[in-house]
């Protein structure tokens, strides 16, 4: 074998395509560029991006007008002193008879999500249900929801009723802040607590001290 008798594999190495040089080779004329037209002319290349003069996505889409979160959760709202209103004038059906008493020592009304669709304040079962706080309570309530708001929660207590809230429901700001007054007063009583030991550490080792330069001073 000799320098010339090499060649590369068959099919590795292709000639480039000669265009414009006669209809008989296959890219003559037109050079396959078809007739006319933008992408015919020389330079007459198109962005990838280019949408052929309509809107294009970056002017489509929406600029500067916040966003929806991913996680947001759609309550069925509902008022407290429409439930009240309900409850008192009986359209729920598990209110207590008319005979029966109703005073503050009686039985509260259990609301609940079957309660209010089967009343017409909220469209579906399916979907979590959140009690604002607008209206006066006058009955006494056993509400049970999904979400509750603190104005809704203080008067249907200060009514006598109770709340119990099925779903997790963010921490509210007065258990921020007796979290934050724990943590304070744990973080006060830390250094005091050990200042306090080390002062009673060093009190002891002074005695201790002075007998033994008293043993020392007596032995010599």
């Amino acid at each position: 074998m000799k320098l010339h008798d090499p060649k590369p594999a068959p099919g590795s190495r292709k000639e480039r395509t000669r265009v414009g040089r006669g209809i008989s080779a296959g890219k003559g004329k037109t050079a396959g560029r078809g007739t006319k037209g933008q992408k015919a002319r020389a330079g007459g290349s198109i962005p990838a991006w280019f949408e052929g003069g309509q809107t294009p996505l970056q002017i489509r889409v929406p600029k500067l007008r916040g966003f929806k979160r991913r996680d947001r959760v759609e309550y069925q709202v509902v008022n407290v002193g429409r439930i009240s209103a309900y409850a008192a004038a009986g359209r729920f059906g598990v209110e207590p008879e008319l005979g029966a008493s109703r005073d503050s020592a009686g039985d509260p009304v259990t609301i609940n999500v079957e309660v209010l669709r089967r009343a017409g304040l909220v469209g579906s079962e399916r979907k979590p249900v959140k009690v604002l706080g607008s209206g006066d309570v006058t009955e006494r309530l056993f509400v049970a929801t999904d979400a509750i708001t603190r104005s809704a929660r203080q008067k249907i207590e200060a009514a006598g009723g109770f709340v119990q809230v099925l779903g997790p429901q963010r921490a509210t700001e007065e258990d921020a802040a007796t979290d934050s007054e724990a943590s304070t007063a744990v973080s006060v009583e830390g250094p005091v607590a050990s200042a306090e030991t080390e002062s009673g550490e060093g009190t002891e080792a002074v005695p201790e001290r002075r007998s033994r330069a008293s043993t020392e001073s007596a032995d010599s």
